[in-house]
């Protein structure tokens, strides 16, 4: 993923691409639960519709409390929807979105990945469930839109 559009300064799109539509569905306020993490997740478009902006409370059994900002975009040379993320314990990661049908797999890092989560959302998509996956491990995740 290109980690910026410089090349592209004097000649930016003049409107979102069109693949970012299948994110509207983020939009609003998400309760999400886990043996590892549970907490809330808050969506909403950057004014102009190029970056989905989504704000991350998660806790742990352990007592880590994790807050999130992640932005979404499309990304051109990939031509994925591609994300940055950074948190409050100095992660910087990058994730590629992949919306099929009902199913959403978010691949850390590139498309192919071992450690993904791929979930499947109910038939009004306000709920999802599924599991996070990498070599070794795993855990479920399900979320509940609740605003």
């Amino acid at each position: 993923m290109a980690d910026n559009n410089n090349a592209l300064a004097g000649n930016l799109p003049a409107t979102p691409h069109p693949a970012l539509r299948a994110l509207d569905f983020m939009v609003g306020t998400w309760k999400e639960t886990g043996p590892v993490a549970s907490g809330t997740t808050t969506s909403e478009w950057m004014e102009g519709g190029f970056f989905l902006v989504r704000h991350i409370d998660f806790h742990t059994p352990g007592g880590r409390h994790i807050k999130a900002v992640e932005y979404v975009g499309f990304d051109e040379d990939t031509q994925t929807l591609r994300s940055h993320l950074m948190d409050n314990h100095g992660a910087n990661f990058t994730y590629t979105y992949d919306i099929d049908g009902d199913t959403l797999t978010y691949w850390f890092g590139e498309r192919g990945s071992d450690n993904f989560y791929r979930g499947t959302f109910d038939a009004d998509r306000t709920g999802f469930s599924g599991r996070w996956q990498w070599p070794g491990g795993g855990y479920e995740l399900d979320a509940t839109k609740v605003g």
